[in-house]
């Protein structure tokens, strides 16, 4: 007779989640490390209560808000190169629907991370219960049904013994290469605190192979072959290098083949900044040297990237006639993008593969086309410095100016955390990636609010490191919250607080787009009715300190330089606050490189939209669909 213990169903879901284990290269550890949690009628009295129970092998973090918790888990889960992550526990109602954006991210990043909301009754002894959602089509919805389209696997447990298939599926999807994501488990409030005879077997360490598949003969010899005729490739480092821990394979790759490799926002630092084959990114918010070589090559060999309209320039990129593209990634959706020729397989396995081939027949590109790139990376490497130059160091700095000032003061161990505004532009064209996991950038799906969370979780994964969250002003006021949850848990991120007085980076797209910077500046209303009064009096220092962190204020870029070196010093929370020079211009770094497709009024009677409107006509006729 198989041998059984009794448990709630939360109760055997934490227990059941601290036995699961991953192993990739011969490294075995946890897969769920911890468990956030934010507790409600939904939640409290079952996986509030098992957390409990097992919090001598269940860890547990106390949240602000469920999407920055959801954040966390994820900057914990890319520091651990998806071979651990947290899960994430709310209520029902608004606590499960918050979850939703974090999960969509997490989705869109490839990301693992495990979703526990509480869900209204399964047996339904009120009809509606709080906060619950009545649909009056269909009685088997909830709420939580928001959360299907973002998760990579999804079930509602309804009776206790359906956890077993499904909490193994769950952790099925959390380890796969391909298919990772958010993984939902919708709770019933009732059935969480519902007993059942568990077999034993369930609480087994179980351990997950993350495997690393390699290539197709067929596909690995076509791949040679294209590589071998070509006279200008490009390798496209994608975010998928990181995942793979590939970064060295792909360094070997560059050395012996001399091919240059440019990077995706999730991809850079695939090679150090000073690899004499990296020539920065890639795209619209590129470098003028990968740019350049992107509208030359004959050859794009993507390396697990999904080739998003920031890294093609929306189709207007690659303009070399008869350009090809090689695509190296683990998912064949991916392999297969812009009719390329796939190579489906593991980053790193495949590098290894592709290097050894290219080794033996001796290929490497010509070096003439080595010393064009190099010459033109270290012109840019120039334009750079002087952006980062301050002559003036007792004035207030410019945001270029900011990036000099900390990247002057970090080294390979700082992690430098972003999302969305005007600094990832800036970052992609000129921060120095020092170490494959310096700059951690979430621009699959590009939140507001994403930094000081993933910081979190990223200085928990990796208490070691110093870890940086550079947020401007508009991000901040999005979700500030989790500073209370660093300091209550004493960890000591520093955040890097930009004051531009507005949505800076949209403010500039306006701008371009004939839209006249509406509606981004924060800013009084002015007599005509317009945002264009004086700046308001937000005192976002005063703020971050009232929430418990210790702050620094810069007024000058001699200030700055004093205040990164006492934050990055500090064992505590510590924010550092800058105001920034002119509102009214991003950022003054150099222009963007390449297009971006944001469609522009098609009427319109001012002149700014019509102006805006024929220069968007000339950019759209240079796209091209790469069909063979």
């Amino acid at each position: 007779m198989t041998s059984t213990t009794r448990l709630t169903v939360a109760q055997a879901l934490v227990r059941f989640l601290s036995a699961q284990y991953t192993e990739r290269d011969g490294v075995r550890r946890r897969l769920i490390d911890a468990t956030w949690g934010i507790f409600g009628h939904g939640n409290v009295a079952g996986i509030g209560q098992a957390l409990i129970e097992y919090g001598d092998v269940m860890p547990y973090h106390q949240g602000r808000n469920e999407q920055a918790m959801v954040h966390a888990a994820v900057g914990y889960a890319r520091q651990s190169n998806r071979l651990s992550t947290h899960a994430v526990t709310t209520s029902i109602g608004p606590g499960a629907t918050n979850l939703v954006t974090g999960a969509a991210l997490a989705t869109v990043n490839h990301l693992p991370v495990l979703l526990l909301p509480g869900d209204v009754f399964a047996t339904r002894p009120a009809d509606p219960v709080l906060q619950q959602l009545e649909v009056p089509y269909a009685g088997d919805i909830s709420v939580n049904d928001c959360l299907r389209p973002v998760s990579r696997y999804f079930d509602r447990i309804t009776r206790p013994e359906a956890l077993i298939p499904s909490a193994l599926q769950a952790m099925r999807v959390l380890t796969d290469p391909v298919e990772t994501g958010a993984v939902t488990l919708a709770l019933p409030q009732d059935v969480q605190a519902e007993a059942y005879d568990w077999p034993d077997g369930l609480f087994a360490e179980r351990t997950w192979v993350v495997r690393r598949p390699g290539a197709d003969p067929t596909e690995l010899a076509e791949a040679v072959r294209a590589i071998r005729g070509a006279r200008r490739p490009l390798v496209i480092a994608g975010g998928g290098v990181h995942h793979s821990r590939a970064e060295e394979a792909l360094a070997e790759f560059a050395e012996v083949t001399r091919i240059p490799v440019a990077s995706t926002q999730a991809g850079k630092g695939s090679l150090r900044f000073d690899h004499p084959q990296d020539v920065g990114g890639v795209g619209h918010t590129g470098t003028a040297t990968a740019d350049e070589l992107a509208r030359t090559a004959d050859l794009v060999i993507g390396v697990g990237t999904r080739y998003t309209d920031f890294t093609t320039a929306s189709g207007t990129l690659f303009a070399a006639d008869g350009v090809r593209f090689l695509n190296l990634n683990i998912a064949p959706f991916d392999g297969h993008k812009l009719a390329g020729m796939p190579l489906i397989a593991d980053a790193r396995s495949g590098l290894m593969e592709l290097t050894a081939a290219l080794d033996m027949h001796a290929y490497r590109v010509a070096d003439s086309y080595s010393a064009e790139y190099i010459e033109d990376k270290e012109r840019w490497e120039q334009r750079v410095d002087a952006c980062y130059e301050a002559d003036e160091p007792d004035v207030r700095p410019t945001q270029p100016q900011v990036l000099g000032a900390l990247d002057a003061i970090v080294d390979e161990s700082d992690v430098i955390i972003n999302a969305a505004g005007s600094l990832p532009g800036d970052l992609h064209k000129m921060w120095r990636a020092r170490s494959r996991d310096q700059y951690h950038l979430e621009y699959g799906y590009s939140c507001m609010g994403y930094e000081i969370p993933a910081a979190i979780g990223v200085k928990l994964a990796a208490p070691e490191r110093h870890v940086w969250a550079l947020v401007g002003d508009g991000t901040y006021l999005m979700m500030p919250t989790e500073i209370v949850t660093a300091v209550q848990e004493g960890v000591a991120i520093k955040v890097l607080l930009v004051q531009n007085h507005g949505y800076a980076s949209i403010g500039g797209l306006s701008e371009e787009t004939g839209a006249e910077r509406f509606g981004t500046a924060y800013r009084h209303r002015a007599d005509d009715g317009t945002f264009t009064g004086a700046p308001l009096p937000v005192d976002l220092a005063a703020n971050a300190a009232s929430l418990g962190m210790r702050v620094l204020r810069a007024k000058t870029v001699s200030d700055l330089r004093e205040a990164l070196a006492e934050a990055r010093a500090a064992d505590t929370p510590t924010c550092v606050y800058v105001e920034t020079q002119t509102a009214d211009t991003v950022s003054g770094p150099p222009p963007a490189q390449a297009w971006w497709d944001v469609p522009v009024a098609e009427t319109a009677t001012r002149p700014s939209a019509v102006k805006a409107r024929e220069l968007y006509e000339r950019h759209v006729s240079t796209r091209r669909r790469h069909l063979c």
